[in-house]
């Protein structure tokens, strides 16, 4: 009898894997339902009931059940008790969108996939937010309806892709096209901060360096330079200054620094701080064009993902439009839809000062093809793909500077402490 490795889900939402026997694949799905299983995939395998049993004879004997409870509890024990979430970030939203679409794809129903995923979640709001969810959907709602409630944790775009699906009847397709969205989006972020954490660690361990030689190495040549005076050469004497206020002040220059960063966060809230950071952080050298690639990338994904699902070419554009997060780049799309409505192109309404002719001629050749949406995706590609090398290069330079930036200081401090040196040995001739 022919063998068929299969993927199933459990009913408490684990994946099952393995390989059984049957007449053929209906068969087979046939017995793994009968187990109580749901059959995710059911392909053919060369391996045979004889290999399976013989490879699992050959496996390296398991301690006892005792032992085996024992060990866990030693290991169970050790750890900490896990901590309640307090909100449901980024993270669970993926994880939730892409165990839908698995669980919508294997057949179950809608109601069937949620109580599944309230099993399986941890206590907390994970497990009370998806339970809000079942909730309405027994109250007759839709899910997008469910989702426009907790519009803090599922914002426009994602509200109106699940609309799409559920409209055109195709749910788990546009859930698995958006748990593949938010992992790209995941992605590049997290190359982003990855590729600044060195430098991060550098500008921390240089001021830590610069701190402890100025609050406790300089302060124990003070004694050797007392009887100097004026005599003494100013960079010696601005070094020795610089150690009596870190050593004397050093506690107050922190709560100074705290504030100050405190202030700037709080003003950078406000309308005209976030102004002047936006602008800022286009106009920086290197960082300017990265963080102009990455908001066209943004907006074209979105746009083009929920051009691609269905959604009405005006709704996508406001809902593209702000899911840009550069203020200044938001304000000048802000009329992109009443541009629309009124029946202008989409290549015309595009700034040129945000978007690049390379860009504008690809939107172009979207709208005379007739495949807007292909091409939106091709340029957030594109986009992402010119971000990414873009941050390599100026952490390619950034990291070198920071170093020579850290050992110019340590060296000035250095070399002023030698100098005060040499000219008390001088003095003593």
């Amino acid at each position: 009898m022919p063998a068929f490795r299969y993927k199933a889900l459990g009913r408490t939402g684990a994946i099952d894997t393995g390989l059984l026997t049957a007449k053929d694949i209906a068969a087979a799905q046939r017995q793994l339902r009968s187990q109580q299983l749901t059959p995710l995939s059911v392909i053919p395998s060369s391996e045979s009931a004889q290999t399976a049993s013989n490879s699992v004879q050959q496996v390296i004997p398991l301690p006892d059940a005792e032992t085996a409870r024992s060990l866990l509890g030693k290991i169970s024990a050790g750890k900490r008790p896990t901590k309640r979430k307090k909100h449901f970030d980024r993270e669970d939203v993926l994880r939730f969108t892409a165990e839908m679409a698995v669980l919508l794809k294997a057949g179950l129903p809608l109601d069937r996939a949620l109580k599944v995923q309230i099993e399986s979640a941890a206590e907390g709001v994970q497990k009370q937010l998806l339970q809000e969810l079942l909730d309405a959907l027994k109250g007759g709602k839709a899910l997008s309806a469910g989702l426009e409630k907790r519009a803090d944790v599922f914002n426009h775009f994602y509200i109106n892709m699940v609309r799409s699906g559920e409209a055109s009847g195709h749910l788990a397709d546009v859930l698995q096209e958006l748990a593949a969205y938010l992992e790209r989006a995941k992605t590049v972020r997290a190359s982003v901060i990855s590729a600044l954490i060195y430098p991060a660690i550098l500008a921390a361990v240089a001021t830590l360096s610069v701190f402890v030689m100025l609050g406790y190495v300089v302060p124990e040549f003070e004694a050797l330079f007392e009887d100097m005076g004026e005599s003494l050469p100013l960079l010696t004497q601005m070094i020795v200054g610089l150690g009596d206020l870190v050593s004397a002040w050093g506690w107050l220059l922190l709560l100074l620094s705290a504030a100050v960063v405190w202030w700037v966060r709080r003003w950078a809230s406000t309308v005209k701080g976030r102004e002047w950071l936006d602008l800022k952080s286009l106009t920086l050298p290197l960082v300017g064009s990265i963080m102009l690639k990455y908001e066209v990338a943004r907006f074209a994904r979105t746009m083009g993902t929920l051009l691609h699902n269905g959604v009405a070419m005006l709704r996508a554009a406001d809902i593209a439009v702000g899911t840009v997060g550069n203020s200044l780049i938001r304000a000048s799309l802000v009329e992109l839809p009443q541009t629309i409505k009124r029946g202008g192109r989409l290549s015309q309404a595009l700034d040129t000062r945000v978007f690049s002719p390379v860009a504008l001629q690809m939107v172009r050749v979207g709208e005379e093809s007739g495949s807007l949406d292909t091409m939106l995706l091709e340029l957030a590609q594109v986009s992402e793909a010119e971000v990414e090398d873009e941050v390599k290069r100026a952490l390619t330079l950034l990291e070198p500077a920071l170093i020579l930036g850290m050992g110019g200081i340590i060296a000035i401090i250095i070399m002023g402490i030698l100098m005060g040196i040499l000219s008390v040995n001088t003095l003593v001739v």
